[in-house]
């Protein structure tokens, strides 16, 4: 319980990037575990059928969702793998400039317009047009996330582990050049997709420095949401009946006391964190930190 605890509380504490990886990884693990058990009773089931992006339009058009759905979900260990940490790098870049809204927004709307140009392939390429695939991955939105990143700071300096110095321009030319180079050969749909996330992190920025920012809508469109199902608030004009020689200064002022003295424990520890990172806390510090965020 531990271990769930410290992950519950990882999520809690944790930025947009964390909370996107997190997602991913719940999403390839809990259908991959269900898929095994069920195969043990003899059942096989392709849950890619119900998430992943078919090339047939028709088929798109039963299963409208996964125009969103197909960037959450890998097709294997290795995907996910090299998704995740290019999405923790990216991410991270990313809101050193923007803010955690557009972060999730970019990752959404990116992957959309990947998978638009994915769906658009095969009715342009004739190579394509007798083929029937399903597309799978967040690599659509990480590149959406990237190039983003890389069109408003392309001087930044990256240290990379056994090649040095590099900049993020020449991160990402590689990864477009690659997918270019991959196009004839193999998985022509997803290298499209990915293409087209690349594009829209180039225009969401042009856009953005234009005075245009294309996420807001999405992100209005969640808020409203999000007020829709909270809980309601009290009414405004709520009659309030005061009697000061009913007050207890004494109770208040321990109350007061009681309060700081939490408030002071947990900025310790958040100082802590960025300082030396979670895994420094000590079992009482994260129990803490975790019964203060409940």
């Amino acid at each position: 319980m531990s271990l769930i605890n410290d992950f519950k509380l990882e999520y809690r504490i944790g930025d947009m990037t964390t909370k996107l990886i997190f997602w991913n990884i719940l999403l390839f693990t809990i259908p991959s575990v269900a898929v095994a058990l069920l195969r043990l009773f003899n059942v096989q089931f392709n849950y890619y059928n119900l998430v992943g992006l078919p090339s047939n339009f028709s088929s798109f058009l039963i299963k409208p969702w996964t125009i969103v759905s197909y960037s959450f979900f890998h097709s294997g260990f290795m995907h996910i793998l090299f998704n995740m940490i290019m999405l923790n790098f990216c991410g991270k870049l990313f809101v050193t400039f923007f803010t955690q809204k557009q972060l999730f927004a970019l990752y959404v709307l990116g992957g959309l317009f990947g998978g638009v140009l994915y769906l658009l392939s095969y009715f342009v390429f004739p190579l394509l047009q007798n083929q029937s695939t399903l597309l799978v991955g967040a690599s659509a939105s990480v590149m959406a996330i990237l190039v983003a990143t890389t069109t408003y700071s392309p001087y930044m300096n990256i240290r990379l582990l056994l090649i040095g110095n590099v900049k993020l321009w020449h991160i990402a030319v590689v990864f477009l050049v690659l997918d270019l180079i991959q196009l004839p050969l193999e998985n022509t749909g997803g290298h499209l997709a990915h293409i087209g996330g690349a594009v829209f992190g180039f225009v969401f920025i042009k856009a953005l420095q234009a005075g245009t920012d294309l996420t807001s809508g999405f992100n209005s469109l969640l808020d409203f949401f999000a007020n829709l199902f909270s809980p309601k608030k009290s009414a405004p004009f709520k009659k309030i009946h005061k009697n000061p020689k009913s007050s207890n200064p004494t109770k208040t002022t321990s109350r007061v006391v009681i309060k700081d003295k939490t408030q002071q424990q947990i900025d310790e520890i958040l100082d802590k964190i960025s300082q030396s990172g979670y895994d420094s806390l000590t079992k009482e510090e994260k129990d803490f930190l975790f019964r203060a965020g409940k």
